[in-house]
């Protein structure tokens, strides 16, 4: 974990240069990115050409975004649970010999629509493994404070490459035919595999067991589903993807069948998008800055339902391009502002498996869009599905005025590391369980309501980081007593649940204290639980105050 650095280097949208592992991963991944744009152009393309419906072509841009829909969970819970280092190496090592196949299988004519599918299915599932380690370690690169700089940087880089790349695919596409597309990407690879190979973090080391894969995606889930901001970041990510994807999925057939164009044509189209991102990169930390997350996302919608809207009615591809500039833009708005409200509203020890989720949300969207919006083109025509998409864009929006996303904070999510393991009357191993926690505080009449509120923000943590059965209770001959009551399953899980604890939850911890009007800090007891038949429970020894 790198520490952070002074508040004047914030302004700055260029400083996570200055970091050396984030400048040398940000360029290979600009050169594998790069390759990885001009496949989707020989991808889609070739698919125009093999396939039997509008239906197929749509499924080119689903089959990249399913994998990380159905694999994204998974690969969270391992980039949490492995060395993220060499899980991007695994997953880089595993789409260039993907990629080397795919290559084989088209220059020697064996493809299909059904074959060229199941390969950018694999070369995605790679991506899905890749993503949240490659995410997450964005946090392993930079200080905390340069977070949405680099993420910003990072939708820069892929976007550079996608205002020239897809156009340089087109050409190649044209002029070497869909083989030579999928060489170039093959041989982008390389480079990143090799600055990963390179890059040796220094990372603190847990001295608690790795949790099961079963147990690290359940402890994900439960954190993102006690966490209501990340909540709303989940619907909007999933409403944009739907309704977005769209433009993206049917840009072949309006090349092709709208504008009347070839590769080319649908490569400077895709190229205009790239430009827009650029552009919107360029100009996301000043906005984040100027205005309101809710403002920019709304932007966002309503500027991308203008580029679908332009897409439909527009007959030139010069007009279409010019709204895909906008489009672009948008696209970078939403899903970089979504990224980074994410990420900074996570703590390092989950952080993979809540990206993970935003992935599954966010391209799960795409995926359904894609599907959707491709039967509707098949039924009635590109430009009806892209109308159709447009008016869902403006509905996507206006979900805000339900669920409107948290203004930008900064919270200090590093772990707290005050819980030390208290001293035992028995001889616990780390699967004896299961242990029940009782606190007890001495509250006046008139802090009451004050501790009641507060409470229910420390049980929302409590069960959000691992406890079960919390609960809170008052005594009824001492009304000024009361309990906190909660259950975790083991012993290792109950050091697990406390070690989780970070200087943001501890703000909540400091006020209940300062309510709790006893002599003596509040009274903790430590218990596991035995089965009447083989004797009454077992108490614990009291011990140091929790988080």
């Amino acid at each position: 974990m790198i520490d952070d650095e002074p508040d004047s280097e914030r302004v700055s949208a260029l400083a996570p240069f200055r970091h050396g592992i984030f400048r040398a991963v940000w360029s290979a991944s600009l050169v594998s990115n790069f390759g990885g744009l001009i496949q989707g152009v020989g991808a889609a393309w070739m698919m125009t050409t093999i396939a039997t419906s509008s239906y197929q072509v749509a499924l080119v841009q689903a089959s990249t975004t399913l994998p990380i829909m159905l694999f994204a969970l998974v690969a969270g819970a391992i980039a949490d649970s492995f060395n993220r280092r060499k899980v991007m190496l695994v997953a880089q090592t595993f789409m260039l010999v993907v990629s080397v196949l795919l290559t084989v299988f088209t220059y020697l004519g064996l493809m299909t629509p059904w074959t060229l599918l199941a390969f950018t299915f694999l070369i995605d599932s790679g991506t899905a493994l890749n993503n949240p380690s490659w995410q997450a370690s964005v946090g392993d690169m930079v200080p905390r404070n340069k977070l949405p700089a680099a993420v910003a940087l990072n939708s820069l880089g892929f976007n550079l490459t996608r205002s020239v790349g897809p156009a340089i695919g087109g050409i190649i596409v044209a002029a070497a035919g869909a083989a030579a597309a999928f060489a170039a990407n093959a041989l982008s690879y390389v480079g990143l595999i090799v600055v990963l190979a390179r890059w040796k973090p220094e990372l603190p080391v847990s001295t608690l067991p790795r949790e099961s894969l079963g147990a690290a995606m359940g402890a994900g889930l439960r954190y993102v589903a006690m966490s209501p901001n990340i909540g709303k970041v989940l619907v909007r990510g999933s409403a944009f993807g739907f309704s977005a994807g769209a433009v993206l999925a049917l840009l072949p057939l309006v090349a092709r069948d709208v504008v009347k164009g070839d590769a080319l044509t649908y490569g400077i189209m895709l190229g205009a998008f790239g430009i827009g991102a650029v552009g919107g990169a360029l100009i996301s930390v000043r906005l984040r800055q100027l205005l309101s997350s809710e403002t920019m996302v709304r932007m966002a919608f309503a500027g991308f339902a203008l580029c679908a809207f332009n897409a439909a009615i527009s007959d030139h591809a010069w007009q279409t391009s010019l709204g895909l500039l906008v489009g672009g833009a948008c696209w970078v708005l939403a899903l970089s502002h979504f990224n980074v409200t994410v990420q900074m509203s996570t703590p390092r020890w989950v952080v993979g498996r809540v990206l993970s989720v935003y992935q599954t949300a966010t391209f799960g969207g795409i995926a359904l869009g894609s599907w959707i919006w491709g039967v509707v083109a098949d039924t009635h025509g590109a430009e009806t599905a892209l109308i159709a998409a447009s008016v869902a864009m403006l509905a996507g929006g206006a979900i805000g005025l339900l669920l409107p996303l948290p203004q930008h904070a900064v919270l200090n999510l590093d772990p707290l590391n005050r819980f030390k393991e208290p001293h035992l009357g028995l001889d616990l191993k780390p699967r004896s369980g299961p242990i029940a926690i009782m606190i007890e505080y001495i509250i006046r009449e008139e802090d009451v309501a004050e501790f009641l509120a507060t409470m229910a923000e420390r049980g929302r943590i409590r069960r959000r980081d691992g406890a079960r059965n919390w609960t809170l209770a008052r005594d009824l001959e001492n009304p000024s007593v009361w309990i906190e009551h909660y259950h975790t399953p083991t012993w290792l899980e109950y050091i697990r649940h406390n070690k989780r604890a970070t200087h943001a939850d501890a703000v909540v911890g400091e006020r209940i204290r300062a309510l709790h009007s006893g002599d003596e800090p509040p009274r903790v007891r430590r218990m596991i639980e035995r089965p009447t038949t083989a004797g009454t429970a077992l108490v614990m020894p009291k011990g140091p105050i929790e988080h």
